[in-house]
């Protein structure tokens, strides 16, 4: 078994605010010491000077230290495979976890403390301190508050440990990580969970056939995944899960594209525990008419060719719901609606609801400037236009194109590179299909982020 005995500095206590400003790490298989790596790191933030006084370290040493970004790809592959060992290891381990977790990635290990370790296997000690340790065990502690020195003191602390009688079985037990309150089926590795990102994408399950057993999307992949592992599940869930055998992502930089992917996504592979989205035969429709007396008309109805159809639905029973929606929002006639198939006054106007065009009291005019309204609802204010939004990293961006009403597709770009032009931005567009689907994962984004970058254009610029 490979350990990796580490200790850190940091300018305080909290992994939220404070930063590490020095890391050791000394690779052990158990028997003796295989491998180091030890750095000071610029924290980017004062170092407070009763740190300094602790530790020694000052502003001027880490100076011209490397940043933790520029280090972070050395930590995860030194630690790869190995379990993470510390004096005090909740409080390394969390800062670790918090400076990978700002740069968007999610660093997950094994991890032992030697403080609890210590109590279970050399139990009578006053105080189980790194320092009253080691002084009551004869190890000495050269340097003292630095990592280097603190981490050499753990490793020969975790020697004699791992020394003790029943240490291993001891050691196994005591070993935590990121996934002990999740249940996992049988010949599933969690270890392959380490990596899935924290950021908005589409993840993959798939079986021991390799085959794809489901697809989703989250704002945070890495907490959706693990979430499909928590043990209160219905008994769908609990039977896919023990179907689990690997699983994948594909990053999307923002939700909107991750639900459009998704979308495209169960279509076309058709997973056997996806099923809200595989069928895209919409044959139920929001019917439009105008009656004899001019009065525009709702109602749920089959599709078929020919037919004024304004909203596309699965069922007649989703129809309804659009319409029972317009109707309350831009206050129309429950009976002009197609709600209720009465010859009189509708219910709403005995309750003062209903400004009476059910019975003339209203005049088509009046009422029809409400139900135009409830229809462009329904619609784009566009007919061409392209929906920007942020990327996987800093200097991308993502494009939503919809052209002459129709869902065209979506494509990442740099505007450093490809420049803001329509036709250029356009070249980055992937075709996709287009379905009712797409439009209502689109309008909805609309009608609930006012603030969407909109790029509205004219065919004649492309």
């Amino acid at each position: 078994m490979l350990y990796a005995v580490l200790d850190i500095e940091t300018t305080g206590g909290n992994s939220g605010y404070d930063k590490i400003t020095e890391i050791a790490i000394y690779l052990h298989d158990g028997k003796s010491v295989v491998d180091e790596y030890v750095t000071l790191i610029n924290p980017e933030m004062m170092i407070p000077p009763f740190i300094t006084r602790l530790t020694g370290i000052d502003n001027e040493m880490v100076q011209e230290a490397p940043r933790f970004f520029e280090i972070a790809k050395d930590i995860v592959q030194f630690t790869e495979g190995a379990t993470i060992v510390a004096h005090n290891a909740n409080f390394d381990y969390s800062f670790i976890v918090q400076e990978f977790k700002s740069l968007g990635y999610s660093y997950s290990r094994d991890y032992l403390c030697t403080v609890k370790l210590s109590r279970k296997m050399i139990p009578g000690f006053r105080s189980y301190s790194l320092g009253n340790l080691c002084s009551g065990l004869g190890i000495e502690i050269v340097g003292r508050h630095r990592a280097g020195g603190d981490a050499l003191a753990t490793v020969k602390l975790f020697e004699i440990l791992l020394a003790q009688k029943n240490s291993q079985e001891l050691i196994q037990q005591s070993v935590k990580n990121d996934y002990l309150h999740l249940r996992f089926p049988p010949e599933f590795n969690h270890r392959i969970l380490d990596n899935l990102p924290e950021s908005p994408g589409v993840y993959y399950f798939y079986n021991e056939d390799g085959s794809i057993i489901y697809i989703g999307k989250s704002n945070n992949i890495r907490k959706r995944v693990l979430s499909h592992f928590r043990n209160k599940q219905s008994r769908k869930a609990l039977e896919m899960r023990n179907m689990i055998r690997d699983v994948s992502f594909e990053s999307t930089g923002n939700e909107l594209i991750a639900l459009l992917l998704e979308s495209d996504e169960i279509k076309t592979v058709q997973p056997v525990f996806n099923r809200a989205q595989k069928n895209t035969y919409f044959n139920y429709c929001v019917i439009q008419s105008e009656d004899d007396q001019g009065y525009l008309n709702f109602k749920p109805g089959k599709f078929r060719q020919g037919i004024n159809a304004v909203c596309m639905a699965r069922t007649q029973e989703e129809a309804v719901q659009q319409i029972i929606r317009l109707q309350k929002a831009f206050n129309l006639c429950q009976k002009l609606c197609g709600l209720y198939p009465i010859s009189h006054a509708c219910f709403n106007y005995s309750v003062n609801l209903c400004n009476g065009a059910c019975i003339g009291k209203e005049t088509a005019e009046l009422y029809n400037q409400r139900a135009e309204k409830a229809l462009a609802s329904l619609l784009y204010r566009h007919q061409n236009f392209m929906i920007i939004g942020e990327g996987r990293n800093n200097t991308e961006k993502t494009v939503v194109q919809i052209e002459q009403g129709r869902y065209l597709g979506f494509g990442y770009f740099d505007p450093e590179s490809t420049g803001h032009s329509i036709g250029a931005i356009q070249s980055a567009v992937s075709y996709k299909q287009d379905n009712k689907d797409v439009h209502r994962i689109i309008k909805y984004h609309l009608d609930h982020n006012p603030g969407t970058k909109i790029l509205e254009y004219s065919t004649d610029e492309i």
